[in-house]
This record gives C-alpha cells, structure tokens and sequence, in this order.
C-alpha cells in the first residue's frame, strides 16, 4: 500500500479536514512522498528524535505519532527541526500527525480509550474546539470516591516515572466523569456545566487549583504522555486490519 492511501485513509477516519482551521498541528501526512510503498507503520505518540530513530532502526516505512513536527509551519530546518526531520528522509521513513482529530474521535480517540478504560455509560462529546470537540464524558457504572478513581488510572497507564495526582474538591462519590486528554483544563468551566463530578486530564496549568476548589470539582491529573498513547495504539490496531506490519514505539516522559 503507498504512503498517500494510508494517508487518505487515516484522514478519512479520524475526519482531519474538519479540524484543519482549529489546530495548530499541522495534520496528515507531515513528511515523506505520497507514492513511497508502505508495509511497516510504526506508532508513537510525540515524534521525537528518539522515536524517530527507534522507528528508522526497526526498519519501518511509515511514523504515525500524536504530535508531529509542524505547529503553524517551519521557518527553518535547523537545530531541534533538523535533528528531528534528517533521520526521517535519510531512512526513508514517511511521517503522519494526527492531534485534535486523534483526541476527539468519538471511538478511536485517547479520550475515548480512558472511557473505555473507566468503563463509562451514556458516553456524549465533550470539549468543544470551534464546533468540533477533542473529548469524551459519561458515567462510572458505579459510584466510586476520588481515591479509588486515582488509584486505578495510576496502576492502568503508562506513567512512566510519573504520578497520577488528584485534585480533591468534589462530591464525596463520583458518578460523572469528563475526559479531555493532554493539557485539558481549560475545558474545566465546560466540564462543570455538563455536570460533572471529575474531569479526567494530563497535565495543568497554575489557575486550576484555585477553578476546581471554588467550582467543586475534582481534577485528575494523569500525566500528558500516559492519557494519550490510546490513541495511536487504535489506529495501530486498524492498521493492522489492513494487512500491513506495525510497530508500537512506548516512549514515556513521565510528564
């Protein structure tokens, strides 16, 4: 299969075009020709250096990851972009980016997976980009307390060196869980309205202590890295429907 099927059809699924004015990612097919042969694809979440030559050592054709080189264009291809992008075309390794679309699929996506994860009910869209949305929200089967919801994401994702925290200003027990995965908590005023006990998200900025304390809600922080490998791990596993070889690159940050 080419690099420009794979493409087309990746883009086709996680629906890219729609997110094209709301992300600064650069997403689809960010480097290599559309007519290269495909039939090893390897999967990362961050295209790195490390992932970037871990991919060119296992020989693969194609890098899928989460986030990509390109956020609002490259002046220049020097220094960090340099290092990033030479072992790419000197291995003859295809690079496709897929951010928001990948956070927000409603089946496929890294929110998705925590749902899934957390075995949620009634699941709707949530986390709204510019009438698109880069999250999920439902119900526990069961109400559980802030400890017991901490505990398990800490002993099921890859954190690394990392620590799952909470931050612990809601109801005693939780039934309604928003997810937005990544650096999610600006979404937390959304997140309150929708009515819901905790949002589930990565990393946070400064303000949200003081925001969940006075809104009443609580704040998972379960690492950047840890709440986004879901995604790339199901489009490995739709890759794999399609015949082809592939290839997961875990490369923890602990952040």
């Amino acid at each position: 299969m080419d690099c420009a099927t794979i493409a087309e059809r990746l883009d086709a699924e996680l629906d890219t075009t729609a997110y094209a004015e709301l992300d600064a990612s650069a997403n689809g097919l960010q480097v290599g020709p559309g007519d290269a042969d495909v039939d090893h694809v390897a999967f990362a979440v961050d295209a790195a250096r490390a992932t970037v030559e871990a991919a060119a050592e296992a020989s693969t054709d194609l890098l899928v990851t989460h986030h990509g080189l390109s956020w609002g264009g490259i002046d220049r291809v020097t220094g960090t972009a340099y290092r990033r992008i030479a072992p790419l075309i000197e291995n003859d390794v295809a690079l496709y980016v897929s951010h928001l679309p990948l956070d927000g699929h409603q089946d496929l996506g890294n929110a998705a997976g925590i749902a899934d994860l957390l075995g949620l009910r009634d699941r709707a869209p949530f986390g709204d980009v510019g009438g698109e949305v880069a999250g999920q929200r439902g119900r526990l089967p069961e109400p559980m307390g802030i400890e017991t919801l901490r505990s398990r994401l800490s002993s099921d994702l890859d954190t690394g060196d990392g620590a799952v925290r909470a931050l612990d200003f809601g109801p005693d027990r939780i039934r309604h869980v928003a997810v937005l995965t990544g650096s999610g908590t600006d979404w937390l005023d959304e997140a309150v309205d929708a009515g819901a006990d905790v949002l589930v998200t990565g990393e946070a900025k400064q303000q949200v202590y003081h925001e969940a304390r006075e809104a009443g809600i609580h704040v998972v922080l379960a690492g950047h890295y840890a709440t986004e490998t879901f995604g790339v791990r199901s489009l490995q596993a739709l890759v794999d429907e399609w015949g082809l070889e592939t290839t997961y690159l875990d490369h923890p940050t602990g952040i």
